[in-house]
Protein backbone atom coordinates (compact mmCIF):
# COMPACT_ATOMS: atom_id res chain seq x y z
CA UNK A 1 0.00 0.00 0.00
CA UNK A 2 1.35 3.57 -0.49
CA UNK A 3 0.90 5.10 2.17
CA UNK A 4 1.37 8.64 1.06
CA UNK A 5 -1.32 8.33 -1.74
CA UNK A 6 -3.72 6.89 0.75
CA UNK A 7 -2.85 9.87 3.56
CA UNK A 8 -3.22 12.30 0.33
CA UNK A 9 -6.13 11.17 -1.02
CA UNK A 10 -7.95 11.47 2.99
CA UNK A 11 -6.09 14.96 3.30
CA UNK A 12 -7.45 16.32 0.03
CA UNK A 13 -10.58 14.95 0.43
CA UNK A 14 -10.96 17.17 3.14
CA UNK A 15 -10.10 20.35 1.58
CA UNK A 16 -6.40 20.73 2.62
CA UNK A 17 -2.93 20.23 1.14
CA UNK A 18 -1.03 17.24 2.11
CA UNK A 19 2.71 18.50 2.15
CA UNK A 20 4.79 15.53 3.48
CA UNK A 21 4.41 12.24 4.98
CA UNK A 22 6.98 10.98 7.14
CA UNK A 23 7.19 7.50 8.92
CA UNK A 24 9.60 7.01 11.68
CA UNK A 25 10.89 2.45 11.48
CA UNK A 26 12.03 2.79 15.07
CA UNK A 27 9.53 5.03 16.94
CA UNK A 28 6.43 4.00 14.39
CA UNK A 29 5.55 7.57 14.67
CA UNK A 30 3.33 9.05 11.44
CA UNK A 31 3.91 12.24 10.58
CA UNK A 32 1.74 14.60 8.65
CA UNK A 33 1.93 18.23 7.45
CA UNK A 34 -0.82 19.84 6.31
CA UNK A 35 -1.35 23.57 4.65
CA UNK A 36 -3.70 25.47 3.46
CA UNK A 37 -3.93 28.73 1.45
CA UNK A 38 -5.44 30.60 4.99
CA UNK A 39 -2.91 28.69 7.19
CA UNK A 40 -3.23 26.13 9.71
CA UNK A 41 -4.96 26.10 12.96
CA UNK A 42 -5.17 23.38 15.86
CA UNK A 43 -8.69 22.70 14.66
CA UNK A 44 -7.54 22.04 11.23
CA UNK A 45 -5.10 19.42 12.60
CA UNK A 46 -7.55 18.08 15.11
CA UNK A 47 -9.89 17.53 12.29
CA UNK A 48 -7.55 15.53 9.70
CA UNK A 49 -6.67 13.88 12.91
CA UNK A 50 -9.94 12.24 13.30
CA UNK A 51 -10.95 11.54 10.25
CA UNK A 52 -7.30 9.85 9.55
CA UNK A 53 -7.31 7.78 13.00
CA UNK A 54 -10.69 6.38 11.95
CA UNK A 55 -9.74 5.95 8.27
CA UNK A 56 -6.16 4.00 9.68
CA UNK A 57 -8.10 2.03 11.98
CA UNK A 58 -10.68 0.28 8.95
CA UNK A 59 -7.76 0.06 6.73
CA UNK A 60 -5.57 -1.72 9.72
CA UNK A 61 -2.86 0.84 9.38
CA UNK A 62 -0.44 -0.28 12.13
CA UNK A 63 1.44 3.02 13.91
CA UNK A 64 2.03 4.05 17.21
CA UNK A 65 1.07 7.74 17.12
CA UNK A 66 0.12 9.99 15.00
CA UNK A 67 1.23 14.00 14.52
CA UNK A 68 -0.64 16.06 12.14
CA UNK A 69 0.83 19.89 11.93
CA UNK A 70 1.73 22.85 9.65
CA UNK A 71 4.73 22.20 7.47
CA UNK A 72 5.80 25.79 9.54
CA UNK A 73 7.81 28.62 8.02
CA UNK A 74 10.83 26.51 6.83
CA UNK A 75 8.05 24.10 4.59
CA UNK A 76 9.08 21.80 3.00
CA UNK A 77 9.41 22.41 -1.10
CA UNK A 78 8.47 19.09 -2.90
CA UNK A 79 6.66 19.05 -5.77
CA UNK A 80 6.77 21.13 -9.10
CA UNK A 81 3.94 23.37 -8.15
CA UNK A 82 5.27 24.13 -4.88
CA UNK A 83 8.18 25.62 -6.34
CA UNK A 84 6.21 27.72 -8.62
CA UNK A 85 3.70 29.07 -5.67
CA UNK A 86 7.04 29.70 -3.60
CA UNK A 87 8.59 31.96 -6.23
CA UNK A 88 10.15 35.07 -5.17
CA UNK A 89 11.01 33.20 -2.12
CA UNK A 90 14.34 32.72 -0.19
CA UNK A 91 15.20 29.29 -0.47
CA UNK A 92 17.68 26.51 0.68
CA UNK A 93 18.19 23.30 -1.59
CA UNK A 94 20.24 20.44 -1.10
CA UNK A 95 20.94 17.90 -4.26
CA UNK A 96 21.48 14.23 -4.26
CA UNK A 97 25.03 14.72 -6.11
CA UNK A 98 26.77 17.56 -6.85
CA UNK A 99 26.57 19.42 -9.77
CA UNK A 100 28.17 21.60 -12.61
CA UNK A 101 31.25 19.29 -12.19
CA UNK A 102 31.44 20.51 -9.06
CA UNK A 103 31.19 19.57 -5.22
CA UNK A 104 28.64 21.62 -4.50
CA UNK A 105 25.11 19.99 -3.27
CA UNK A 106 24.04 22.73 -1.44
CA UNK A 107 22.45 25.68 -2.57
CA UNK A 108 20.72 28.91 -1.60
CA UNK A 109 19.11 31.87 -3.45
CA UNK A 110 15.25 33.53 -4.08
CA UNK A 111 13.25 31.24 -6.48
CA UNK A 112 12.63 32.10 -9.64
CA UNK A 113 10.27 29.34 -10.25
CA UNK A 114 9.72 26.36 -12.10
CA UNK A 115 10.24 25.40 -16.10
CA UNK A 116 10.83 22.59 -18.17
CA UNK A 117 11.69 20.25 -15.04
CA UNK A 118 14.04 22.51 -13.54
CA UNK A 119 14.29 24.58 -10.46
CA UNK A 120 15.46 27.74 -11.16
CA UNK A 121 17.31 29.48 -8.52
CA UNK A 122 18.87 32.94 -8.51
CA UNK A 123 22.62 33.42 -7.03
CA UNK A 124 25.00 36.14 -7.35
CA UNK A 125 26.45 34.33 -10.39
CA UNK A 126 23.60 33.97 -12.06
CA UNK A 127 20.48 31.29 -12.31
CA UNK A 128 20.77 27.92 -11.90
CA UNK A 129 18.56 25.72 -13.36
CA UNK A 130 18.51 22.26 -11.01
CA UNK A 131 16.28 19.44 -12.25
CA UNK A 132 13.64 18.59 -9.80
CA UNK A 133 14.60 14.59 -9.71
CA UNK A 134 18.25 16.19 -8.39
CA UNK A 135 16.50 17.51 -5.66
CA UNK A 136 16.96 15.90 -2.52
CA UNK A 137 15.42 18.49 0.07
CA UNK A 138 14.39 22.01 -0.22
CA UNK A 139 13.01 24.36 2.16
CA UNK A 140 12.11 27.67 2.18
CA UNK A 141 14.08 30.40 4.32
CA UNK A 142 11.80 32.06 6.56
CA UNK A 143 12.21 36.17 6.74
CA UNK A 144 11.89 38.11 10.08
Amino acid sequence: MDLAGFVEQVVTGLGYELVDVEMSPRARLLRVLIDVPRGITVDDCATVSNQLTRVFEVENIDYDRLEVSSPGLDRPLKKAADFERFAGETIQLRTHLPLNNGNQRNFSGVLKGFADGKVLLAQDAGVLEIPLEEVEKARLVPQF
